[in-house]
């Protein structure tokens, strides 16, 4: 059995919302929920014929994780067991492979949350960047007792994503390296082989299309289950996570054995639980795989399991106390609906954010007197701060990764190479058609935080030319942008690390960054403030036309 992406989600509930979960599709979130699940197919298989696995993404995505990873965090002497470590304790993970998300708040949290788990957390492909020998276990290996016959081995070998090396540069250049699944996988499934594993299984953090969202700044793919399973032969099935997908069963045919390796993704939020049956034959001596087959399990059909509800009860109820802290008040109502394709004041309030922090960390240097730009992405289509009580649920559900901010040394040249990426998110639109703002957006399949507004600049997007020839009337206070002008920009981790491989901005000198979440910086800001007024932060940067003429 296998989860993956959990991100924090232990209860059916929405903190950003204040409400139990919801959606269109009716879909239930947690790991209370997975937890009937579980025990349901062990009652059906019985349980020393089960496996249960995770595929990583555990301890960030949620306000619950945040909480115990900033506020109330579990690295404090005498702190708090993480709730993540407790719920899949007591529901009895055998092992868990690292996801990239595990990073987000260091070595020493993600080393801490290792110590109270009771199960390993594997990375064959984490390794020290010095000795490159491995930093966390490769691979567990647990045995079944089988009834007049020798036991059967199960070898289940962790690995995790390249991309930690950009992501969360900050906290492992220097200390851990990330090198291919391919690749470590090809080093260490003959070595389990040899050991005498009967079954071989994967727990992949790394989805299955082929594809890298940094291009080509790493050697190695992001999304290489797939390939994995492709090219390295002794694997029988692969857990597959990373990518948030609903893959219930793929089969991949092994180039070199011939034989068909069984790969599952079940949906993050542990909103579905993977269930692969591999049936074995003795023969010869030895155990033999017969077949594999998987199938996923949907959360929404059973209850919570009050084991795990009673459990972190405690927990929760103070994140639900937390995040409903007023922090100011809001003259009227700021939404993302339209931000993908309009200039939104929600999002103006994230990069004057940005700027104010900027300009403050660098005052009294010798670029204070270089004008900051900011960059920001409509990263949620519901997110609302309402009028009247804004709360820290309304702040968080505006910016809901754990980013931190960073000040990195720009052209206008390269500035506006950066616009034009960043506006091959539309889909090319001729002049005159019908405008449907579903199909307008997201070219490419480019998810809408791979989008950014630039603020301080003034600069129209024509949809109706190709991609890579869009960026318009660029000004820069009121005068057409000089390519030799340095700005300063105001940038969140991820894109400065080359997340969403937008051109120079990895490449460029870093001026400052700082381990404050941007989202915290937020809520200070307004807090300061007392009052969120848009006319204090709000301006129309960018518009969309075509052929000149404004779509909206």
């Amino acid at each position: 059995m296998g989860t993956t992406d959990l991100h924090g989600h232990v209860f059916n509930w929405d903190y950003f919302k204040n409400a139990e979960y919801a959606d269109k599709a009716g879909n239930a979130q947690g790991l209370a929920r997975i937890s009937t699940l579980v025990e349901g197919i062990r009652e059906e298989k019985g349980r020393c014929n089960t496996l249960l696995l995770d595929a990583g993404d555990t301890i960030q995505g949620t306000p619950l994780t945040y909480y115990y990873a900033k506020v109330d965090p579990i690295t404090a002497k005498g702190g708090p067991v993480h709730p993540m470590a407790q719920a899949m304790n007591a529901i009895g993970y055998d092992a868990a492979a690292l996801g990239n998300h595990e990073f987000n708040y260091g070595i020493e949290t993600l080393r801490k949350f290792e110590d109270q788990l009771d199960f390993p957390l594997l990375g064959a492909n984490a390794v020290d960047a010095k000795t490159l020998k491995p930093a966390f276990p490769p691979y567990f290996m647990k045995k079944f007792h089988v009834p007049g016959a020798p036991p059967v081995k199960v070898a289940v070998l962790g690995l995790t994503n390249p991309g930690i090396a950009i992501w969360d540069k900050a906290y492992v250049q220097g200390k851990l390296a990330f090198p291919g699944l391919e690749e470590q996988a090809a080093k260490w499934v003959p070595k389990l082989r040899a050991m005498g594993a009967d079954v071989v299984v994967v727990s992949a953090h790394s989805g299955t299309s082929g594809n890298s969202s940094y291009g080509d700044q790493l050697p190695y793919v992001e999304d290489a289950a797939a390939n994995v399973a492709r090219q390295v032969p002794g694997i029988d099935a692969i857990l597959v996570g990373h990518a948030h997908l609903e893959i219930p069963e793929l089969k991949v045919v092994n180039e070199q054995s011939g034989r068909t390796v069984v790969l599952s993704e079940p949906l993050c939020y542990a909103e579905r639980l993977s269930v692969f049956d591999i049936e074995l034959v003795f023969g010869k001596g030895r155990w033999e795989v017969e077949s594999v087959s998987a199938s996923l399990r949907d959360s929404k059909t059973v209850a919570d399991d009050p084991r795990i509800t009673k459990l972190l009860t405690d927990e929760h109820e103070k994140v639900v106390a937390y995040v409903n802290q007023v922090v100011g008040r809001a003259t009227e109502t700021l939404t993302t609906v339209e931000a993908r394709y309009k200039d939104a004041p929600i999002i103006d309030l994230i990069t004057k954010v940005q700027e104010d922090v900027v300009k403050g960390a660098l005052a009294g240097t010798e670029y204070a007197s270089l004008p900051v730009i900011a960059q920001a992405s409509p990263f949620s289509r519901t997110s609302q701060i309402p009028a009247g009580d804004v709360t820290i649920r309304d702040l968080s559900g505006l910016y809901v990764y754990d980013n931190t901010l960073v000040a990195k040394l720009m052209t206008g040249a390269q500035v506006r190479a950066y616009l034009e990426y960043s506006a091959g998110y539309f889909v090319q639109t001729a002049a005159g058609t019908v405008v449907d703002v579903e199909k307008l957006t997201n070219a490419g399949g480019r998810p809408d935080y791979n989008y950014d507004y630039v603020s301080g600049l003034s600069y129209d997007i024509d949809v109706a030319q190709p991609a890579g020839s869009r960026i318009r009337n660029l000004t820069f206070g009121g005068a057409a942008l000089d390519d030799a002008q340095q700005f300063v920009l105001a940038v969140n981790n991820y894109r400065a690390n080359g997340g969403g491989a937008f051109p120079h901005v990895a490449s460029a000198k870093e001026l400052w960054s700082e381990s404050t979440e941007i989202r915290t910086r937020i809520a200070e800001w307004v807090t300061a403030k007392g009052v969120l007024d848009p006319k204090d932060f709000a301006s129309v940067d960018w518009r969309l036309t075509r052929d000149g003429t404004p779509v909206f």
